[in-house]
């Protein structure tokens, strides 16, 4: 039977393995998918180690996205442009491709929940590895704007200006931003230790629809912060994580599965 996992720190939380359990079995599949936790300091090591003992592919997560973009042997254009890999799969002559669908995953749950990007005015909070998978396709939506920002600001200077050649992004200060946004992106992982961001509550408005991309069994701090303070629309990351997850199950077996009973289904099992 094939193995495929998903790797990251922590990992206990992760519905991957749940997710793509329901994908084999949509598209009979025979293989099988866990979660393995690798130390902070461990990802190559362990990474390697389990590929040398037959691993298939993995997902990998939060803190090691660019970590696996400097293993992989070989990188698709998507995963070039992020700077960042969340899919790696062996290929059949032995080597390691690197992939990212995080902004391709986004944008699908982006489209079935929130609508058109065109036009509107986002603004993507984060400058880590999951920030950097987005950017590119979120840019190729032809918002009117798209506004980074980071608790180090230089961090999120400088992805703006590595990715200025795409479209039109500037990088703000958290304390000078306002409420001009349509849709607000929490790419950091804050909510993951259920830590609140130190955002202007000039932010939130009565039109604005904020996505974390996280996700737990309730809302998020984020998404509970947003509510309070009258927000449209709250979203979670689920729809992503799901949608992102097909990518890559497409990437290792060459099918691709459907992503709205198995949102659904996960919605149902999470009581979300």
């Amino acid at each position: 039977m094939d193995r495929y996992a998903v790797i990251g720190h922590p990992i206990n939380h992760s519905k991957s393995p749940f997710i793509h359990t329901l994908f084999a079995r949509q598209t009979q599949q025979h293989m099988c998918y866990e979660a393995i936790e690798l130390a902070k300091d461990g990802f190559i090591a362990g990474v390697s180690e389990l590929f040398a003992n037959g691993l298939r592919g993995c997902n990998v997560t939060v803190p090691f996205k660019q970590q696996a973009y400097q293993f992989a042997h070989q990188l698709t254009d998507r995963a070039r442009v992020a700077h960042a890999v969340n899919t790696l799969k062996m290929t059949d002559d032995g080597l390691i491709l690197g992939d990212n669908t995080d902004g391709a995953g986004l944008l699908t749950a982006l489209d079935l929940e929130f609508g058109s990007l065109a036009d509107r005015c986002i603004l993507l909070l984060g400058a880590g590895g999951a920030a950097r998978g987005v950017i590119g396709p979120l840019l190729a939506a032809n918002p009117r704007s798209l506004v980074i920002a980071n608790r180090t600001h230089d961090k999120a200077q400088a992805l703006a200006e590595q990715f200025s050649t795409l479209g039109g992004i500037e990088a703000m200060s958290l304390t000078n931003l306002d409420g001009r946004f349509d849709l607000i992106i929490n790419a950091t992982s804050a909510s993951l230790a259920g830590q609140r961001l130190s955002l202007p509550a000039r932010v939130i408005h009565p039109q604005v629809c904020c996505y974390d991309m996280m996700y737990q069994v309730g809302m998020t701090e984020f998404n509970q912060w947003a509510k309070q303070l009258g927000a449209r629309q709250t979203i979670d990351g689920l729809g992503m994580l799901v949608s992102q997850a097909a990518e890559s199950f497409a990437i290792w077996r060459g099918i691709r599965p459907g992503v709205r009973q198995v949102i659904s289904e996960m919605r149902r099992n999470m009581n979300v």
